[in-house]
């Protein structure tokens, strides 16, 4: 059984937490998609991590993580990844492997994406500014580095001639100072030697693991709505986050996803710019945001906040073909008197039960909501569908019906064993 964990919102659903939860059951845990704009943290023991690049599973001895081709790998940020584990007391080598053909980002490509949102003055999408977006215009570009091409550095060699040509249009594009190509190339022949043990063909292992019986866990970053292609466009991310990102990021075929678990809040939240049609500005929004603790794990940003949207996760639903949900911080909730949850969007004079394509029409929309009771007894730590309130398995019961999927998860803390796995689910087959 090999499962793929995506994000079902607009990222930051507890996908960290939720693979890290599964990995025991895996072998192998492969990330296909997006860069270090990714943030997923998880609490171990009273002990906070936060992986950008490195899977979720890293935190379990003896499960091989791979970082596939659809990544774009910035070495010092992976490095300093690395470093931080150790110091914590996690040992990654030969354990964690980095497909030879996951394309670079390197330092034109951080100075490129600040240089192109500045430019976009009011119509700003809200990334991180760490280069992911120019180093997959590259790649796209037929440009690109790729993690193999550090193998040949020398001074006639093809990479050293990408270098140069992709730094030259960097000068003339950024004009204020001048990068030189040699200090880029001198400094990938020094990540080279410490990156080399790591590179390995990651589509190969995966092929391997399949033929030995080994379970794998393909894991996502950002989310649904965040995707390239079916996400609220242009405020999105550079990859496909949905589950077919999944073989194109690692050299996959579709058959070996056997199911596909989507992560959703029981609210929902939003980063950077772009519609979010059940956002909350007022003292609501703060409340979620602060009892949920929601700011960005890689930047820190506040994250916009608003009652569960199932139009949003409907769509997901459909795209990814979702066998059920993980539904997170439902404990965020608790106290709350009345909790709305939004089934369809008004657009005018016109009713629509599922997402429109144009970001323009669905910032227009405003929600349609159905108003249930909240409850007063805390769910913190709950593990046991039947201890929860009464109100709070009406919600989830219903948050079931509207998005089309069952909860087969519901997470009541940040800690590993704040967890309900319901027994008559799909996901009890996973543990």
């Amino acid at each position: 059984m090999n499962l793929c964990v995506l994000g079902a919102q607009w990222g930051d659903e507890g996908k960290g937490k939720i693979v890290d939860l599964l990995t025991p059951n895996f072998g192998v845990v492969a990330r296909y998609q997006g860069g270090h704009n990714a943030g997923h943290t998880v609490y171990v023991n009273g002990r906070k991590f936060v992986l950008h690049l490195i899977p979720s599973g890293i935190l379990h001895d003896g499960v091989t993580c791979l970082i596939g081709n659809g990544v774009v790998v910035d070495p010092h940020a992976l490095f300093a990844e690395v470093d931080k584990l150790a110091g914590m007391g996690f040992d990654v080598a030969g354990r964690l492997f980095v497909s030879d053909k996951a394309h670079l980002i390197l330092p034109y490509h951080r100075e490129l994406d600040i240089l192109s949102e500045a430019r976009r003055g009011e119509r700003k999408i809200g990334t991180t500014s760490r280069g992911i977006g120019p180093a997959y215009e590259d790649k796209i570009g037929r440009r690109g580095v790729r993690v193999g091409d550090l193998r040949d550095t020398s001074d006639n060699g093809p990479l050293v001639g990408a270098i140069r040509e992709n730094v030259d249009a960097r000068n003339r594009l950024v004009g204020n100072t001048e990068m030189k190509w040699q200090d880029v190339v001198a400094d990938l022949r020094v990540m080279w030697t410490r990156l080399e043990p790591f590179v390995a063909d990651v589509s190969l292992r995966l092929s391997q693991a399949f033929a030995t019986g080994t379970r794998v866990m393909f894991e996502g970053a950002q989310g649904t709505l965040l995707d390239i292609d079916h996400g609220t466009y242009p405020y999105v991310t550079s990859s496909n986050a949905v589950a077919g990102g999944a073989c194109t990021g690692l050299g996959i075929g579709p058959k070996a996803i056997n199911a596909v678990l989507g992560v959703a809040k029981a609210y929902t939240t939003r980063v950077g710019e772009g519609p979010l049609p059940t956002e909350l500005l007022g003292e609501m929004g703060q409340r979620l945001r602060d009892t949920g603790q929601e700011y960005g794990a890689s930047t820190g940003r506040p994250r916009r906040c608003g009652w569960y949207d199932a139009v949003a996760v409907r769509y997901a639903v459909r795209i990814n073909g979702l066998d059920a949900l993980a539904l997170t911080k439902l404990d965020v909730l608790d106290g709350i008197e009345t909790l709305e949850i939004c089934t369809a969007y008004k657009c005018g004079d016109e009713i629509l039960t599922e997402m429109p394509a144009d970001t323009a029409q669905l910032a227009a929309c405003t929600p349609i909501y159905e108003s249930m009771p909240g409850w007063t007894q805390p769910t913190r730590g709950v593990t046991r569908f039947s201890d929860l309130p009464a109100e709070a398995r009406a919600y989830i019961a219903r948050l079931e019906a509207v998005s089309g999927v069952p909860a087969a998860v519901v997470s009541t803390g940040s800690e590993r064993d704040h967890t309900i796995v319901r027994d008559d689910s799909v996901a009890a087959t996973w543990f």
